[in-house]
């Protein structure tokens, strides 16, 4: 009788609570979208059985699982707890950028430099999300946590939060990450609300062909410039330039293969792993909680919609040669903005092709979100 009270005592559905309950009820939601819609499938399904594994009782699979302690000697921790401390420490965000810089093609940036005033627009969601935070009640390193959601940059997030509220890290993270999974929902209805139905089939003339000088200059000054003036963005901004020298100076292409695929899934899958694992159902099913998660959909949103005006505001300055929809790749996440753009694009124009315009902001936007990022860093660490 003794073993088998053990073994009843050790079945995690005895110990089920109803914030456990509810969590597994939003992961399956969750993994329904990635599944079943595809809505940014790599992102959400590891993010999404991350926060299923974080609330099954005494699996031990959570963020917070540290190792025990037993008579002097430490026993094993549980593995996400391990595979956590990545983030915690700010190494897995960084090396993200790493893989992202050598996938990157700035030279729609560098061909149309006036695109960076639509990545500038896209942080207006930073600011205004930042103001809501101040005004209710959040410390300025929280809300400057909860307004870069409005990035739409997972890794950005996760860096500026761990930094300066790390407490917050759940919630802010699971915001982000999956705001950036639901673009395709979420963008559509702001750009068609926002633009005109002969501003939608505009085709914009092919972006001017980038010099290899330029664009290996480029990584190198723009990590100088930013390192100089905000050295708290330096991580990000650094990786993020490597990796994209490593794909344009035409020296080190062994490295390529390796950073643009498998060393980038693998990271993608680790965060997303991580992030699940931190929304566990006591320290998630909070008021709190609900205010930053509308917080951050009113980041996105005007996020989102400063981009699509800025973007408006550079078609009357040129004549009408900018399409206003490449607007919403004013926030940075990267690529799924300009697959938004694209699409839309070609649902009114099956002869548009924004994918290459909608870039240009959304490179922008990255640096620009990252800068910010270590301006808020900066001040209020």
């Amino acid at each position: 009788m003794q073993y088998l009270q053990t073994f009843l005592d050790g079945i995690g559905l005895m110990h089920m609570t109803i914030s456990d309950a509810i969590m597994l009820l939003v992961s399956f939601v969750l993994l329904y979208l990635a599944i079943v819609k595809k809505c940014e499938p790599f992102l959400l399904v590891p993010l999404s059985f991350g926060m299923m594994i974080a609330n099954i009782p005494l699996a031990g699979l959570d963020a917070y699982a540290a190792p025990a302690v037993k008579e002097g000697a430490h026993e094993a921790g549980g593995l996400i707890y391990y595979l956590y401390q990545g983030m915690k420490l700010s190494i897995w965000p960084p090396l993200i950028f790493l893989c992202l810089g050598a996938m990157t093609d700035f030279g729609p940036l560098i061909a149309r430099p006036s695109s960076a005033f639509i990545g500038i627009g896209g942080q207006v969601g930073i600011f205004v999300a930042f103001g809501l935070a101040l005004m209710f009640g959040f410390t300025e390193g929280a809300a400057a946590s909860i307004g870069i959601i409005g990035s739409s940059d997972g890794p950005t997030t996760i860096y500026t939060v761990i930094r300066l509220a790390p407490d917050m890290l759940a919630p802010v993270a699971i915001a982000a990450y999956s705001y950036m999974a639901l673009i395709p929902i979420i963008q559509p209805p702001i750009m068609r609300l926002l633009t005109t139905k002969k501003e939608r089939v505009i085709v914009m003339p092919t972006p001017k062909d980038v010099s290899k000088t330029k664009r290996i200059i480029f990584p190198i000054a723009m990590t100088l410039g930013t390192l100089l003036i905000v050295p708290a963005a330096g991580p990000l901004i650094a990786m993020l330039m490597l990796g994209n020298l490593i794909k344009e100076c035409g020296v080190v292409d062994r490295f390529l293969p390796t950073l643009q695929k498998p060393l980038l899934n693998i990271f993608t899958m680790l965060i997303g792993i991580s992030v699940g694992a931190t929304a566990v159902g006591d320290k998630f099913l909070q008021t709190q909680t609900l205010i930053i998660v509308c917080l951050g959909l009113i980041a996105f949103a005007f996020g989102t919609a400063g981009g699509v005006l800025m973007a408006k505001l550079l078609n009357v300055i040129s004549g009408g040669k900018v399409n206003p929809l490449i607007g919403n790749s004013g926030v940075s996440a990267m690529p799924m903005a300009a697959r938004v753009s694209q699409k839309l694009g070609q649902e009114y124009n099956p002869q548009n092709h924004l994918m290459m315009h909608a870039m240009g902001p959304i490179v922008a936007s990255t640096l620009g979100s990252a800068i910010v990022a270590g301006v808020f860093i900066t001040i209020f660490r």
